[in-house]
């Protein structure tokens, strides 16, 4: 045991970068893996125990005033119901700041949907125009319990008494109306209802909403939504982050398992002769498996634990969504199993891979084998003794055929070394996606900024008008808006009508062509998907009691409501209503124009009357995604650091026996070193093609299916551009050959006897 350890502490003093490098890369990739874990149960966890603390309802539905909604209790698969409540949609007003939002006129604190206060108290009659506002919109609003809210347009106060959460669809500002809680009296005029129902079991949501249509009719049905889409709007950004994370971070821990595995080959077939020596002073092959798979196993055993204890005494510090998300997870029951178990696979796959490359080490004969002269596939190629005859500098045909001799070896280092280079390409092509949604957002579905709703108090006339009269607003396109039942009546979609036929609405397209024609439309991918339809299919909906069919001829990229989307030119859907009136303008901009004070100027000079917010890009909550994939390009880079050291090891090893006969031809200690240069540096760059041939195409298909599961759809994804991957490849070829010239100078000047030692 004895001679173990110091055999092991000699092999860690020659290879103490190589230890190192290890080292730090276990710590990124268990340190991912947790995060990972991390913000996925962040993303599940809060809106599953808001649900189950309200005991929520599983669907929502939004009716006329006449609806019967005593007949829902009655409904097969109905365990309770919540409501009816009177609605009204408003708008409230709070230090500057307008939000949408409906009012639920509430006579007490319901069994069924019950929201958790978290600040202040709730509905108390002896305050009867005192409110509870969801925590979301209480944080839009910046309000807090004893805040007044007012109604623009009326001289109507209400004081806010509580906060509270909701597991309902959350406030998105100009899309989803924030949730307000009220006494019946602060609802005089309500303009609809809304009943909860808890079902027996969530997973017939579908039939259950189908039946309750039946019962109700459809044209009574105002808006439906359902358990699924608030846990899956919820979740959102949390999930994408800890798929980017868990994902890069097993791609990372294969390449860190074939990088050891690389390294340890490569070290046997360099130590052959002092194996042999271990074998004949009375090693056993076990031992000699021991001493490699202990000392590897812990230099993974000190990163995996120096992740695990900075994540759990400093993850919850870490400033924004990360650091709140393990703040979360470190409250949860299966913290403590995956704070064991994540380090400790990941030590044990890292110990596999030793252990496969250790056993060829403990087959190593105590008498060494004499190495052939010339192997077979050493000899130099035709073309090769051609180039030297054409006075190609001898380093460059040299190093070249070095390199690619024994193909085996050679396209297992390219390989190994290709894996990392290849995520780095993916996670590049992730910065620059992110990249594109913020310069160049016209192309991924979002050509305008704001989007304006102007109140009854201004015709559409006076108030495009106002809008087309500010200097920096390009094109105001009116629309609606407005909730659709899909065929089955199981659940509700959003319909626009955005733009007329003389100035159509830039939908962004990634199939099919505009709508251009009467009755032709444009979806996303959620609806597609929904309906399972195709583009060049009809569909058909029903808006109120009135059917409405239409023509998809295009498939837009839609990144709201999830993608079921379906949009169509308000001059369609006025032919089906003539009555229909523009509800909210969308502006396109100058290009510099700042957002904000355009909205500003707007509000002012609509005195009241316009409701002005700034489309919702859906990249600001993935604002964390850059520093993560950041991390994971220097944990990436570190592995193909191991992995070029060790390539550059087993070239100077092997490079010995050739030092005689290439200083016997008059080469050069200069030129001997520019050899193994120049094979350290194609090598590198056979594996910098390699991983852009096949990274490109895996990241394009992997960002495209993100974008199809999330409903946005595909054609989003945008590749680095050739400069960055000019500079990437220049990058890791030029840190190859600057690697490989100290070792390489240093056996290029080795003496006669200790080469005549090595080759013996």
């Amino acid at each position: 045991m004895r001679a173990t350890l110091r055999w092991a502490h000699s092999d860690l003093r020659t290879h103490r970068g190589e230890a190192l490098f290890l080292v730090l890369a276990t710590a990124g990739i268990v340190a991912s893996l947790l995060l990972a874990t991390a913000l996925f149960g962040y993303a599940t966890n809060p809106w599953q125990r808001v649900f189950t603390q309200s005991h929520g309802a599983h669907v929502w539905l939004h009716t006329d005033t006449a609806a019967d909604t005593g007949r829902l209790a009655e409904l097969d698969g109905v365990d309770a119901v919540a409501g009816p409540y009177p609605t009204a949609s408003t708008t409230v007003s709070a230090r500057g700041s307008r939000a949408s939002v409906e009012l639920r006129g509430t006579p007490e604190r319901p069994s069924v949907g019950r929201p958790p206060i978290v600040s202040g108290h709730w509905l108390d009659p002896a305050t009867p125009n005192g409110v509870v506002l969801e925590s979301r919109l209480a944080r839009a609003l910046l309000a807090e319990p004893g805040d007044t809210l007012t109604v623009p347009g009326t001289a109507r106060e209400l004081t806010v008494v509580g906060l509270a959460d909701s597991a309902e669809p959350r406030y998105r500002p100009g899309e989803q109306p924030g949730l307000v809680w009220a006494l019946p009296s602060a609802v005089p005029d309500p303009g609809g209802q809304v009943i909860g129902l808890r079902l027996t079991d969530p997973g017939d949501t579908s039939y259950a909403v189908q039946r309750a249509v039946t019962v109700l009719g459809a044209g009574a049905i105002g808006e439906v939504s359902t358990w699924q889409q608030a846990r899956a709007e919820a979740q959102g950004d949390n999930r994408l982050l800890g798929q980017v994370l868990g994902l890069f971070g097993l791609g990372a821990l294969v390449a860190a398992g074939l990088a050891v595995h690389g390294a340890i080959g490569t070290r046997i077939r360099g130590h052959l002769r002092d194996l042999s020596v271990l074998k004949a002073i009375g090693f056993t092959p076990g031992q000699v498996v021991r001493v490699f798979l202990l000392q590897h196993l812990a230099y993974a055993l000190l990163g995996a634990v120096a992740a695990a204890a900075l994540a759990e005494a400093l993850g919850s510090r870490i400033p924004g969504r990360l650091g709140d998300a393990v703040g979360v997870w470190q409250g949860l029951p299966g913290h403590t199993v995956a704070l064991l178990v994540i380090p400790a696979g990941a030590v044990l796959f890292i110990g596999a891979t030793t252990w496969l490359a250790a056993w060829r080490a403990g087959r190593v004969p105590p008498v060494p084998v004499p190495r052939p002269a010339a192997p077979p596939c050493g000899r130099l190629s035709g073309v090769a003794r051609r180039a030297l005859g054409v006075r190609i500098p001898p380093a460059l045909v040299l190093g070249w055929h070095k390199a690619f001799t024994r193909r085996p070896r050679s396209l297992a280092t390219v390989a190994r070394l290709t894996l990392p280079l290849l995520l780095i390409v993916v996670a590049m092509s992730a910065w620059t996606t992110l990249d594109r949604f913020h310069s160049r957002p016209e192309q991924i579905g979002l050509p305008t900024t704001l989007s304006v709703r102007a109140d009854t108090g201004l015709t559409d006339r006076e108030a495009r008008a106002l809008l087309e009269r500010d200097p920096q607003v390009a094109a105001a396109y009116p629309g609606v808006e407005t909730a659709a039942l899909v065929p089955g009546q199981t659940a509700t979609i959003a319909l626009r009508g955005l733009g007329t036929h003389q100035d159509p609405y830039p939908y962004t397209l990634a199939e099919g062509r505009p709508a251009r024609g009467a009755d032709e439309a444009v979806a996303g991918q959620g609806l597609l998907d929904l309906l399972n339809v195709r583009v060049g299919d009809w569909v058909r909906m029903t808006v109120g009691d009135q059917p409405q069919i239409l023509h998809i001829v295009g498939r837009s990229i839609e990144p709201e409501n999830a993608g079921r989307v379906i949009s169509t030119s308000l001059d369609t859907l006025r032919a089906n209503d003539p009555g229909l009136r523009p509800t909210l303008y969308e502006l396109r901009l100058d290009p510099g124009a700042d957002p904000s004070e355009v909205a500003d100027r707007l509000a002012t000079a609509g005195r009241g009357h316009l409701d002005v917010h700034t489309v919702t890009n859906p990249a600001d909550g993935l604002s964390p995604l850059r520093a993560v994939v950041a991390g994971l390009i220097a944990v990436l880079a570190l592995i193909g650091l191991i992995e070029l050291l060790t390539a550059i090891g087993g070239t100077v090893r092997e490079s010995e026996r050739d030092l005689l006969a290439l200083k016997a031809i008059g080469l050069s200690p200069r030129q001997i070193t520019a050899i193994t240069v120049t094979a350290t540096g194609l090598t590198a760059l056979a594996a910098v093609l390699a991983a852009t041939a096949l990274g490109l195409p895996l990241a394009y298909w992997l960002i495209d299916a993100q974008g199809r599961s999330s409903g946005i759809g595909a054609g989003i994804a945008q590749g680095p551009s050739a400069p960055l991957m000019l500079l990437l490849g220049a990058a890791a070829v030029l840190c190859a050959a600057a690697l490989a010239a100290v070792p390489a100078a240093r056996a290029a000047r080795r003496r006669l006897a200790d080469t005549l030692s090595a080759v013996a």
